[in-house]
């Protein structure tokens, strides 16, 4: 679990506080996942309304202070506050922010972390974070993502359903453009093991290749979905070699949904 212990302690301390709609969301909930090679350098927490972000900031607070914690507000504006939190020589930035309620799945319960955006929404949020962004950690991210939890063709295509104003296609159009760092733009980034750039350049340029054939293989009906392996139980990037019915198309909705299996 790639968090500083102080992180660890204040996400233990909040995990009463979180709700399906106040949930650990951004770098420090995609490196809970233990295959992960970095650390996030703060806390966030993503909330459906932005009176909920007042809320919970208030109720977070409390929970800090009472154990000794200070909480500096760094900006507070509807919808979005920052604060650095502080105790014995140890600090961590924490946001609290609106984000849209509309996702693939559920937020899941983590024990002493609280409700946390599901994997596959932090992925999809991760793509369209370095679409958004020239960032080696968001680039780090992805790649690690692609190997690690879903290729980056289903990721292009499942982004393109949380932000409509994309379409597969131009997504990796712009993704294309990222990649291009040197090994002193991964120096401030605090990572679980060592980056070999050459490595990492080869594996980006076939993850783009074979994420431009994946997307010209889906039907047009089917954008925007992620795919559910229904024997594995897993979200998958289909092959077209599977038989009838074994992968079916998972759209999301506000909240998000759990895939459904019907029977016969």
């Amino acid at each position: 679990m790639p968090l500083t212990s102080y992180q660890a302690e204040l996400l233990k301390i909040a995990t009463s506080n979180r709700r399906p709609d106040s949930y650990l969301a951004g770098g420090a909930a995609l490196h809970l996942l233990p295959t992960s090679i970095r650390y996030s350098n703060d806390l966030d927490f993503f909330h459906d309304s932005v009176e909920r972000v007042a809320q919970a900031f208030a109720e977070d607070r409390e929970a800090f202070v009472d154990r000794g914690h200070r909480v500096t507000v760094d900006m507070a504006q509807p919808g979005y506050i920052r604060a650095l939190v502080e105790r014995d020589g140890q600090a961590t930035k924490i946001e609290w922010a609106h984000d849209s309620a509309w996702r693939f799945l559920p937020c899941v319960f983590l024990e002493d972390v609280g409700f946390v955006l599901h994997p596959m929404d932090l992925s999809v949020n991760k793509l369209l974070a370095l679409v958004g962004r020239d960032e080696p950690r968001d680039f780090l991210d992805v790649i690690h993502l692609h190997r690690a939890v879903l290729p980056l063709g289903a990721l292009c295509w499942a982004a393109a359903g949380k932000d409509p104003g994309f379409s597969p296609s131009s997504l990796l159009e712009l993704l294309r453009r990222r990649g291009k760092y040197r090994p002193e733009d991964f120096a401030r980034l605090h990572l679980a093991q060592a980056v070999d750039l050459p490595s990492l350049k080869v594996s980006w340029l076939e993850a783009l290749d074979k994420a431009q054939a994946f997307i010209a293989s889906r039907p047009p009906q089917e954008l925007g979905c992620l795919y559910y392996s229904l024997s594995r139980k897993v979200f998958v990037e289909p092959t077209g070699l599977e038989p009838a019915g074994e992968v079916a198309p998972h759209f999301g909705r506000p909240g998000g949904v759990l895939p459904r299996i019907l029977e016969d």
